[in-house]
């Protein structure tokens, strides 16, 4: 380990593996860390949905568009990675079905289909009768489907791992089990980090740590209110792919992976960092899963997990410089979306760090402060 770098990012889950990758294609000198192994936590547990339309209908216009840009960039992404690498990603463009189990689900996703054509989008009810004819093994109790067919899915780890790889094959530094015990100021200049393995010095410090990026940051006084939540998951084998689409409702979504293996969660529990499984949990999802594909009962089990997703209380990840120390940027509580996010994220932080124009509207670290946020 050298004891000056350009930039250090700190976590090398799928934000800080992708900025460091944006960084390194730049040419900039990077040093990745992670405490514990590259993509330890969320990253590994997401079940690596791109779901612009699907997750995002809050109204949110920038967080749109921030998904939406960075759903266009996987197709081009997968290529490049897996030249750098030798990781495919698994990138699937089999689109997302939301379900409506119900008249007034039906009617909100009808409403929410008219909503998405007119912001040029592709979104198309489909009644139960052609919904089956897509999916025969969808249940015929559902009251019809939307098909957004440009959203998708990777294999999360796959995508971390590249990410990661490939910024070590043009340059980067990754440096595994190292613990960043705190950051390095000089005034209110951050100047580097200090470590397990000793201080190491830095003329930017991106901190990507997810859920436990406040740990980081609190010790400072640098202001964050985050809080870590829950989702426990769990995956099955078929002998054959069931469904070829990813199915979203309410009560669960059915993620289809290679291999006649499907991944499907996910509960969502605030405020713990409790990482058990539990039947509480998994029922549940068993119970909403086998009522959307009534075939999952006769499915090998395989494993369950958890995962913790960082969450801001506006729902808006903190994405930018800090707003009082200079050379810190931030790039965490990207919440259910870290996977569909990663590539922009890497690209926005890589563009401030090389003074390069974003658009302001993305740039969301406006009221992350010394002192505590006010949102």
């Amino acid at each position: 380990m050298n004891t000056h770098y350009e930039t250090i990012v700190v976590g090398a889950g799928v934000i800080g593996s992708s900025i460091a990758y944006h960084l390194a294609k730049r040419g900039r000198s990077v040093l990745l860390l992670e405490r514990g192994t590259i993509a330890c936590k969320a990253s590994s547990a997401a079940a690596g949905m791109l779901g612009a339309q699907s997750e995002l209908k809050d109204g949110n216009d920038s967080l749109y568009s921030l998904a939406t840009a960075s759903r266009a960039m996987f197709p081009t992404l997968a290529e490049e990675l897996k030249e750098y690498s030798g990781i495919d990603i698994g990138l699937q463009q089999n689109g997302i079905y939301k379900i409506a189990t119900n008249e007034g689900e039906r009617k909100e996703l009808i409403a929410y289909g008219e909503v998405q054509r007119s912001r040029g989008e592709e979104a198309k009810w489909m009644e139960p009768q052609e919904f089956q004819r897509e999916e025969p093994a969808v249940s015929s109790q559902l009251s019809g489907a939307l098909f957004l067919p440009n959203d998708g899915q990777v294999s999360a780890p796959h995508l971390s791992k590249a990410f990661a790889m490939s910024a070590v094959e043009l340059g980067a530094e990754l440096l595994e089990y190292t613990d960043v015990q705190g950051l390095i100021k000089e005034g209110n200049q951050v100047t580097g980090v200090r470590t397990n393995r000793g201080d190491v010095s830095a003329d930017h410090v991106v901190v990507a740590c997810g859920a436990w990026s406040e740990d980081l940051l609190g010790k400072q006084e640098l202001g964050m209110d985050m809080f870590p939540v829950k989702g426990e998951c769990f995956s099955v084998k078929t002998k054959r792919r069931l469904i070829q689409g990813t199915l979203f409702s309410k009560g669960c979504y059915i993620v289809p992976k290679a291999g006649g293996r499907l991944v499907i969660g996910a509960t969502e529990k605030p405020g713990t960092f409790d990482e058990t499984v539990t039947l509480g949990g998994l029922f549940p999802l068993i119970k909403a899963a086998t009522q959307l594909v009534p075939e999952l009962v006769f499915a090998e089990w395989e494993t369950a997990w958890t995962g913790l997703r960082p969450q801001t209380e506006g729902a808006i990840p903190y994405l930018g410089p800090h707003q009082e120390y200079a050379g810190l940027f931030v790039a965490t509580g990207h919440y259910r979306n870290g996977i569909l996010l990663s590539p922009i994220t890497g690209k926005v932080i890589a563009d401030l760090i090389e003074g390069k124009d974003v658009p302001h509207e993305w740039i969301t670290t406006g009221n992350l402060s010394r002192g505590g946020v006010n949102l």
